[in-house]
């Protein structure tokens, strides 16, 4: 949960002007430059993590469960790097933010990385059953859907709880469900959990897709998404060229 404070002082000053706002405008310059440098820093810090992870994940001298998590962090950290750049593309062209391409994406092999990622960072149980299913979907934009439902679900579970994610296609809609043993829906209290359903909300109808939140089959909170469903590219049909 957010919080904010509030400082009082003798002397009255005009509010600062948010960053974003400056690159936009013109009106500092040079706190453009000054975000330019830190995204900068930020890009080559995360491209030092990926190379880390890069040479970890095929060191010698190190087993195979080490092994995959090096290639987890690799993989984590080159999302971040996606994320990084599309916050960086929406500062620049504000009016174009949500126009990014989507294209026929796989969302049951995308979901199974997203997953596997996210069980070896918490100890709540999280299985997944899958169903091959296509849709039209920006990659980055459906990972952070994933992201914002998983980790919502597993905060409401708990370490000794149970996250069932299920990927289907349903009456013309590709599915993606993800149910908890948590408390349920509005029974805690609100904060980063709405936050994260309500960009998922905004994703979805962007879409054509729609959410929808139920008591689940685990007893907690049940969030469905569903996006209208895709046919496979031509080239990966059963029978067409590889």
């Amino acid at each position: 949960m957010s919080t904010s404070a509030s400082m009082s002082s003798s002397v009255t000053a005009p509010p600062p002007v948010p960053v974003d706002r400056a690159v936009s405008t013109g009106d500092a310059p040079e706190r453009a430059t000054v975000r330019r440098q830190i995204s900068h820093d930020i890009h080559h810090e995360l491209s030092t993590i990926m190379l880390l992870a890069s040479m970890l994940s095929s060191a010698p001298d190190i087993g195979p469960d080490s092994r995959e998590r090096a290639r987890q962090i690799l993989g984590e950290t080159r999302w971040l790097d996606q994320l990084h750049r599309a916050y960086e593309d929406s500062v620049a062209e504000p009016d174009d933010a949500a126009l990014r391409a989507a294209e026929p994406i796989r969302l049951d092999a995308f979901t199974a990385e997203v997953v596997a990622a996210m069980q070896l960072s918490t100890f709540t149980r999280i299985s997944f059953v899958p169903h091959e299913v296509w849709a039209h979907v920006d990659g980055l934009a459906f990972w952070r859907v994933l992201r914002n439902l998983i980790g919502n679900a597993v905060r409401a579970a708990g370490a000794d709880g149970d996250v069932e994610v299920r990927v289907e296609a349903v009456d013309g809609w590709a599915v993606a469900q993800v149910d908890d043993d948590g408390p349920g829906f509005g029974a805690v209290p609100p904060g980063m959990a709405s936050l994260g359903l309500g960009i998922v909300q905004d994703l979805a109808a962007a879409w054509g897709g729609e959410l929808e939140i139920r008591r689940g089959v685990l007893g907690g909170c049940c969030v469905q998404l569903r996006l209208p469903s895709a046919p496979p590219p031509a080239e990966r049909r059963p029978g067409g060229d590889p």
